[in-house]
Parts: C-alpha cells; sequence; structure tokens
C-alpha cells in the first residue's frame, strides 16, 4: 500500500508540474515551432512544424523530470524540449519522406548524437538529401543541447551512459526504417549481440526499450547534483533499460495495435503470439520496473512517478479508450496503485485543456 506521504508527494508533484514546469515546456515549444515555420525548405519544414504539432506530448512528458529539481527548472526543460524535438523531427524525415537509405538515416541521427556531446562540432546531417536548406534549424537544436548540458554541473559523470542510451536509440531508427521486407531480420540481426547481457527479454522487447528518451532525461536529472545523483550513473540506467524503457515504447505501440493492422505498419506488440501473452509480458514489464524504482539509489520518488504516469498518459488516450484490447490494460493502473490513478485522471484532463 502508498503512504499518506507518498500521495502527499505526488500532489505537490502535480501542482509543481502543471503549475511551472508545463508552461515553460510550452513556451520553448512554441520557440522551436517559430524556428520551423522559417525553414525555407518546404519539407524540411514541413515535417518540422508536423512533429511539434502532432508529438508535443512527447516533450510534455520528458518535461516531468524538471519538476523534481525547481532550481534546474529551466534548463532540464530546455535540453529535454530539444532533445526530444531532435527525435521527433528526425523521426518523421525518416518516416514520410519516401526515403529508405540507412546511410541516410545514420547521417541524420548524428545530430542526435551530437546533441549529447558538449563541444563536438556538427556535421552535414543532410548530407545524403542533397544538403536542403534548414534555415539552421537542426544545428540550432544540437546546439542548444549542447550548452545546456555543458553547463550541467554533474554532466561529465553521466555522459557515458546517456551516450550508450542515444547510440542505441539511433540504431533502433536507422535499422526499423528501411525496406518494410528487410526490416525484422535486420532488427533481429541487429539486437541478437545486446541479447547476451539481457536474457530476460526478446528481441522485439530490446528494441522497443532502445526507442525511449526517458533513460536519457532521467540522466540528465542526475546530472544536476553530483553529490546524490550522479555517482549512481549506471545505477539509473540499469533502473531504466530495459524494463521502464521498455514498457513505455510498448505501451505506446499496444495503444496502436488496431490502427497499425488496419494500415499494415510494424508494432513490436504484434511481435507477441498473442494478445493474451502481449498482456502478460506487459504486467511483467510494468511489475519489475516499479521493483527496480524502489531501488534507493535511485532516489525513487521522481522515478516511480514516472512509471505510474506513463500507465496514466498512455491508457488515458483516446486510442486506448476506443479499443477492446487496449481497454483489457486498464487493469495495470490497479498494479501500480492509487497514486497512478491519480495521475490518470490528471492526464484525462490535460487532454482536454492542452
Amino acid at each position: 500500500m502508498e503512504s499518506q506521504w507518498e500521495v502527499a508527494t505526488s500532489t505537490r508533484f502535480l501542482y509543481r508540474l502543471f503549475r511551472h514546469v508545463m508552461p515553460t515546456a510550452r513556451a520553448e515549444l512554441a520557440k522551436w515551432r517559430r524556428r520551423a515555420a522559417a525553414i525555407p525548405d518546404a519539407t524540411l519544414r514541413e515535417q518540422a512544424l508536423a512533429s511539434i504539432r502532432d508529438k508535443q506530448f512527447h516533450a510534455d512528458g520528458g518535461c516531468v523530470y524538471a519538476a523534481a529539481k525547481p532550481a534546474y527548472r529551466v534548463a532540464l526543460v530546455r535540453v529535454i524540449v530539444a532533445l526530444q524535438t531532435i527525435s521527433d523531427y528526425l523521426d518523421n524525415l525518416c518516416d514520410r519522406c519516401q526515403i529508405t537509405d540507412a546511410n541516410d538515416f545514420h547521417a541524420l541521427h548524428d545530430a542526435m548524437r551530437d546533441a549529447v556531446r558538449p563541444g563536438q562540432a556538427h556535421r552535414d546531417y543532410y548530407a545524403f538529401r542533397q544538403s536542403p536548406d534548414d534555415g539552421g534549424y537542426l544545428d540550432n537544436l544540437v546546439s542548444e543541447c549542447q550548452q545546456v548540458l555543458y553547463d550541467l554541473p554533474a554532466y561529465d559523470l553521466v555522459q557515458s551512459d546517456v551516450e550508450w542510451l542515444v547510440e542505441r536509440y539511433c540504431e533502433l531508427q536507422e535499422t526499423k526504417h528501411i525496406e518494410t521486407d528487410q526490416r525484422e531480420q535486420a532488427l533481429k540481426s541487429w539486437s541478437a549481440p545486446y541479447l547476451k547481457d539481457y536474457p530476460d527479454i526478446e528481441w522485439w522487447e530490446f528494441a522497443a526499450a532502445t526507442g525511449s528518451t526517458l533513460g536519457m532525461f532521467a540522466l540528465f536529472l542526475a546530472a544536476t547534483d553530483p553529490d546524490k545523483f550522479a555517482n549512481r550513473s549506471a545505477d539509473i540506467r540499469d533502473g531504466y533499460f530495459p524494463w521502464l524503457c521498455g514498457l513505455h515504447i510498448l505501451l505506446d505501440y499496444w495503444i496502436d495495435v488496431e490502427e497499425d493492422i488496419r494500415e499494415g505498419d510494424f508494432n513490436f506488440v504484434l511481435c507477441y503470439a498473442s494478445p493474451t501473452t502481449a498482456r502478460q509480458r506487459l504486467r511483467r514489464f510494468l511489475q519489475t520496473s516499479m521493483k527496480k524504482v524502489r531501488n534507493r539509489s535511485l532516489e525513487g520518488a521522481i522515478h516511480r512517478f514516472v512509471v505510474q504516469g506513463l500507465l496514466g498518459m498512455y491508457l488515458s488516450d483516446r486510442k486506448a479508450l476506443a479499443q477492446r484490447g487496449a481497454r483489457k490494460a486498464q487493469w495495470l493502473l490497479v498494479t501500480a496503485g492509487p497514486t497512478a490513478w491519480m495521475f490518470y485522471w490528471a492526464c484525462v484532463v490535460y487532454r482536454l485543456v492542452r
């Protein structure tokens, strides 16, 4: 059972999130929306604007970490919004431009790699697209991340773990957007060497986990406090990957199952033998995530709130409410406790007013 302390703490957390963090996040998104609107190249401008319009909740969700550290609220929001905007923009460029060149995807995702390396020289991220003019949009996003991370007091203590997560993320994106008839085998081949270190999960579960940016954001939070967090960088990465990161992306795919079946799109949840097996594994990911974040070395509250907030965010989505199969996942809220229900209703309100 959750203590009164945790319920009270979660209430204060939600107040801080909606009262202080979300307005800051919206201002940052508005800044990048204005810059996207000024991109000279029509295709790049369209995809940049679409990525912000359609995936705003990714940045909103990532910014929850800023509510855990009020003194670094602005810095954390800036870097989280910028990195998530890079991620969503590149995803659109890979997914919606009828291009399936892995070399192009690698060059684009060098922007993600450079963004988490303060001082790293920028590259021609559009080299395989004849270097169209984006008005400095992607370079500015990369510079924003580099500048904020350079100023965080303990980023050097977490950087190697951030880079590991970013590299796996980039590898996934470079692999899953190739020709559809080659995709599954390529993902299996790519994930196989890593699975030796993660024998309790399947290849598609590993792939799903690499698609989450939450572990990176948790490490950004750790970089604000060298005494309390940063010397536990490995604990935080291991606490997030693969279970919590996997839960994040499997929930994302779970609510898209019917749509992806209809559209013929690849979906990691459809790799399971049956819907029953998928629900059982989702429960395993939730239970293991909750166990991991109870570890004192993770400074638990914010990380528990992230797990519970993920359930609230995805299970309150209209796609989840409209699908019989996705609605069956509501029982996960019971497993996660009363605070998860509080976050669920907070997400319902957020969807009404955003």
